[in-house]
């Protein structure tokens, strides 16, 4: 059943869980991320990035992952997300569309230029029961331009401002940046756990966690009781896809 993704994360954020926020770019990946929830019988968010609103129409990868979730999991709360949208266009359309829950990604801009726009989205999106994840701190990207040395604390999410933030703009749930990365690094930094907990401590809204599909269960199991609720995953799960993809077509001897 579809439920909204503030409702889902309230509830993981008053239990002290952390639920799995899953990128999907077609129904195979959808039809395995309801299956999954389905069997471990366990809320999910299932989510779609900008160029997947590209690629897949907007309107056509909403209604396919609704559809197949109310089909195939009517017992099963799952809601539908944007991740990562950086045009306030974009936020229109998914508003359009249906969506219920949107993330604005102003981590790149100023912070008094984030904090302006995330406000700007929040107020349009709240007028339409839509709810809205900001992020503060910023997660790198892998293979970004001159990016051979990752200077961790650029990117960091400072606590004190994550306050400031929150209260300013209104915002339902914060992304936050604590020595995560997207893509699969070769050499991780140490997530800085002290600085998870400041923030956690600081703010009421649930706290969201981009970029450590790779991470290991103990540091997994680490930031969420330190006040990490939803935990996305979109690496892991493509690279899942390709490799089981490879390991079929080699197993297959004949191919017609």
């Amino acid at each position: 059943m579809i439920v909204s993704v503030k409702e889902i994360l309230t509830k993981a954020k008053e239990g002290g869980y952390a639920v799995g926020a899953f990128n999907t770019v077609n129904l195979e990946t959808t039809r395995a991320i309801v299956e999954a929830a389905k069997e471990l019988r366990s809320p999910v968010i299932i989510q779609v990035t900008e160029k997947t609103m590209e690629y897949g129409g907007g309107r056509g990868i909403f209604h396919l992952i609704k559809n197949d979730a109310e089909f195939y999991a009517p017992e099963i709360p799952i809601g539908i997300h944007l991740d990562h949208g950086k045009s306030f266009e974009l936020i229109e359309r998914c508003a359009e569309i249906g969506f219920e829950s949107v993330m604005y990604d102003g981590s790149r801009k100023k912070y008094e230029d984030n904090l302006a726009m995330t406000k700007k989205v929040v107020d349009f999106c709240h007028s339409r029961d839509i709810d809205v994840q900001g992020e503060l701190g910023s997660v790198p990207y892998l293979g970004e331009s001159g990016m051979e040395v990752v200077d961790w604390d650029e990117y960091m999410t400072d606590p004190a401002q994550a306050e400031d933030f929150v209260k300013k703009t209104g915002i339902d749930a914060l992304a936050v940046a604590i020595g995560n990365a997207h893509g699969f690094f070769k050499e991780r930094s140490v997530p800085d756990y002290a600085r998870l907990e400041m923030i956690s401590k600081s703010i009421s809204i649930p706290l969201v966690l981009h970029g450590a599909s790779d991470w290991e269960h103990d540091r997994v199991k680490e930031v969420v009781s330190r006040g990490i609720s939803c935990f996305n995953v979109d690496t892991a799960t493509r690279l899942a896809f390709v490799n089981s993809l490879v390991k079929a077509v080699r197993e297959q001897n004949e191919i017609s």
